[in-house]
């Protein structure tokens, strides 16, 4: 994954905050980061920690919509966030980076090539984001347990370049994150490494097939 401020150097970095008058916020374990973008025209950056966007389904149930860590972006133009049925969660001490969306597309920037440098970056991180949703989208559409299991491990195959992956979730939040029952996971996961299709240690997935 590509990071916002690649390439750019440290004075240039600061040169970017002053040009786009940044807000820096500073949020605890298990606090909502969209109280403070909610109603904002903004992009934010994770500058250090690590979130997860949530939506509320109709019957109460969570479903984790992506993952947060650091260099990841969000924001109003970038994802839907503006009902009530969405959170974005601190899953630890977290601290982003707020660029109001006027400051960002303002051609009088365009002089500045570090300027420049950063909005290439923006769009190479925003295809990126395009394609984990339709990398989640191709989990989802899956009928059974098993596929969407299968689905998301061969996923984490490709991009870990190993058999043996390490979940970035809880085994909570990956249910969530499949949009399945947590027990009926369980379950499944139980079957798979019966069956020898997996190794599960802890968060390590060893794929045996």
């Amino acid at each position: 994954m590509k990071a916002p401020f690649e390439g750019i150097s440290l004075e240039n970095k600061k040169n970017l905050f002053t040009l786009f008058s940044v807000h820096v916020y500073t949020f605890n374990e298990n606090e909502d980061l969209l109280s403070i973008i909610k109603d904002d025209d903004v992009i934010c950056i994770i500058d250090t920690g690590n979130a997860i966007i949530t939506r509320t389904n109709y019957d109460g149930s969570r479903s984790i919509i992506e993952e947060l860590n650091k260099d990841s972006i969000f924001g109003t133009r970038i994802s839907s966030l503006n009902s009530n049925e969405f959170q974005i969660i601190a899953k630890e001490s977290t601290t982003i980076i707020v660029i109001n969306y006027d400051t960002l597309i303002n051609s009088n920037n365009l002089k500045y090539e570090y300027y420049n440098k950063f909005l290439q970056n923006i769009f190479c991180i925003v295809n990126e984001l395009s394609q984990s949703k339709n990398e989640r989208i191709r989990i989802l559409t899956k009928k059974s347990i098993r596929n969407k299991l299968l689905e998301y491990f061969k996923i984490e195959q490709n991009k870990q370049h190993t058999k043996k992956i390490i979940i970035p979730y809880t085994f909570t939040e990956l249910a969530d994150y499949l949009s399945i029952d947590r027990s009926a996971m369980t379950r499944e996961l139980k079957y798979m490494k019966e069956e020898n299709f997996i190794q599960v240690k802890g968060k390590i997935i060893t794929i045996l097939f």
